[in-house]
């Protein structure tokens, strides 16, 4: 059995956007390739 699945590219982050233990913003280009775990948290 053959599964039709739309490839969708995942969009670029936006530009502004603060990151930890980065010196300087990502890109998906970036992480191509990798593994990448994302944690989202607030300072609540």
């Amino acid at each position: 059995m053959q599964h039709d699945l739309a490839r969708v590219r995942a969009p670029e982050f936006p530009e502004g956007r603060e990151w930890l233990n980065t010196d300087r913003p990502l890109r998906l280009a970036d992480l191509k390739g990798r593994i990448v775990l994302l944690d989202f948290w607030t300072y609540c």
